[in-house]
């Protein structure tokens, strides 16, 4: 459990600091034998920061109940 708190931590502050990224595909156009045209598309994701503040704050309670547990 504990390293489950610590990836949603990590993974919640990343994305409240990051709000999105680009996926490059690359797409062919036309395909003549030898011959190859291809186009590469950028593809955003975007989300909310309060998307990652959710999963830092439920990481955080992760650790909390985690080290709870192992105290009693």
């Amino acid at each position: 459990m504990k390293t489950l708190g610590i990836a949603l931590l990590v993974i919640g502050l990343v994305m409240t600091v990051f709000t999105s990224i680009n996926l490059v595909t690359e797409k062919k156009v036309v395909d003549l034998g030898e011959i190859e045209i291809s186009k590469k598309e950028k593809n955003p994701i975007y989300w909310s920061p309060i998307t990652g503040g959710v999963l830092a704050v439920a990481g955080i309670l992760v650790l909390l109940l985690n080290n709870k547990k192992v105290s009693t």
